[in-house]
């Protein structure tokens, strides 16, 4: 699973790293920090020798300001942007980070992403209803079927 990992961030320019869940596992007691590892490799390969690899950018997010220095204190110096555990604050954060970072200038702003986000909200129900669905338990494999569905509905 790690090669999979390896591959898919030398192969990506731009990574998105949400640090923020690192609530203890109910059973382990110990959290999941696959977010940070993967944020690791995600550096690490930055600094590699490849020009391709060196141009990478990446955008950091948690929770709050700084409350990654609890448990990450190494990557002082990165941009951590807090989304406040709100899901249209983050949107905001890599619209904005996705504008600045890329040369794409078609990226719709931060409202429009938001309010076809809150419409897929509205319509997920029924869409996990057609596809025999529950939506509280949703996979990830799961939700990106529902959003191609939804997808597909809007065009």
């Amino acid at each position: 699973r790690i090669d999979k990992i390896y591959r898919m961030i030398e192969d990506c320019r731009y990574g998105i790293h949400d640090i923020s869940r690192t609530e203890l596992d109910e059973q382990t007691g110990l959290p999941r920090f696959n977010m940070p590892l993967e944020l690791g490799v995600f550096l690490g390969a930055k600094r590699s020798d490849g020009k391709t690899q060196r141009n990478k950018k990446c955008l950091i997010v948690d929770t709050e300001p700084y409350r990654y220095q609890q448990f990450i204190s190494d990557i002082s110096g990165q941009d951590v942007q807090p989304h406040g555990s709100d899901p249209l604050a983050a949107i905001g954060l890599v619209r904005n980070w996705l504008r600045n970072s890329s040369d794409r200038t078609t990226i719709p702003g931060a409202s429009v992403i938001r309010d076809r986000y809150l419409s897929f909200l509205d319509d997920l129900p029924e869409i996990c209803e057609d596809l025999k669905l529950n939506p509280n338990e949703l996979i990830f494999n799961d939700y990106t079927l529902a959003i191609a569905e939804w997808l597909k509905q809007e065009d």
